[in-house]
């Protein structure tokens, strides 16, 4: 059934967005810092999932977004949706499921170690997302699609959603951009180039770490042909994040970048990828240069990387405006 909201609680029946998002979002539930998920005894709650986690990016820096995805009718769904509609995001469209539950992370957070993330996904409601249940007014006036690996991953449904999704945003002339997001507790890296890889085919944006596209080609070893042979399918622009953490973006013309990373003290290094993605796709969306969509979205991710959880280091437009300018050589780090 579709979620049901009291007046101002979503932006049913408002201004249409200008992002559709689509995909997981679990509850997620952080160990206090520092200390390993075995020994932890106090948790905070969040949401995790990358596309709730672009959504929220974005609509923070000021864009219009729409999350689609299931979760169960239980206490974590409530406040998955509850979290999403605080950020501002409409979840208009957001299906709740009476029969499975919402998907659940735990996770440790430590800026030296190996992060350990256990997920409670299977058979969960985002897994049940169905093809039949998109419709075309999900992504009308919709200038971008974002969707990511994971969806398709989840299940066969979830696959030809994902694909369905695809062809409602082409019907509405919307542009998809697509993040591998690979996660291989998921599934062998076989079944990720059987399934994602022609999808990066269908996309206008690509945003990929070179490891990923490295897999995604078999292994080759060459991210710059993976990124030449996106540009001859009909992809319009690639995201490259390199092994070095700068990135760049390359059209068919020419090649923006690389970009660094900005030197930040590490606090928790998951949900950089999706910042550093809400980070571009906003400058896309406001259709700056791409140097500085660049910039920007390094700026998001080194915010990001300094808070745990996954969104809790989000800038709006105002501090992300202050983060640039002191990335940018200024002193001043109190604003009074």
């Amino acid at each position: 059934m579709n979620v049901t909201t009291g007046p101002g609680e979503d932006l049913a029946g408002g201004p249409a967005p200008e992002v559709v998002t689509c995909g997981e979002a679990m509850l997620l539930m952080v160990a206090e810092p520092g200390v390993p998920l075995d020994r932890a005894v106090a948790f905070r709650r969040s949401v995790a999932g990358a596309e709730s986690n672009v959504a929220a990016g974005l609509a923070r820096l000021g864009h219009r977004t729409r999350w689609i995805g299931r979760v169960g009718d239980d206490p974590a769904g409530r406040a998955v949706l509850s979290q999403l509609r605080a950020d501002g995001i409409d979840v208009a469209y957001a299906d709740v499921d009476a029969e499975a539950p919402t998907g659940l992370l735990l996770r440790d957070s430590h800026p030296a170690r190996a992060i350990d993330v256990q997920y409670y996904r299977a058979g969960s409601a985002a897994s049940r997302l169905s093809s039949g249940a998109l419709r075309p007014e999900m992504v009308d006036g919709a200038r971008l699609v974002h969707l990511t690996g994971i969806t398709p991953m989840l299940s066969q449904d979830a696959h030809l959603a994902t694909v369905r999704l695809m062809e409602l945003a082409r019907e509405a002339g919307a542009a998809v951009s697509f993040d591998p997001n690979i996660r291989l507790r998921l599934a062998p890296p076989d079944r990720w180039r059987a399934v994602v890889a022609p999808l990066l085919r269908r996309a206008d944006l690509v945003l990929a770490g070179a490891d990923e596209l490295d897999l995604l080609n078999g292994g080759d070893g060459d991210p710059g042909g993976a990124v030449d042979r996106l540009l001859a399918s009909g992809v319009t622009g690639v995201v490259v994040k390199h092994r070095d953490k700068s990135a760049s973006y390359t059209t068919a013309a020419r090649t923006w970048g690389p970009q660094p990373a900005h030197p930040v003290p590490l606090v928790d290094p998951v949900g950089a990828g999706d910042a550093f993605a809400a980070g571009f796709l906003s400058g896309w969306l406001r259709n700056v240069p791409y140097d500085r969509a660049l910039a920007e979205a390094a700026a998001v991710a080194a915010l990001a990387v300094q808070c745990v959880s996954d969104v809790d280091g989000l800038p709006d437009r105002t501090g992300l405006a202050r983060a640039l300018a002191g990335f940018g050589g200024a002193r001043e780090t109190v604003h009074r």
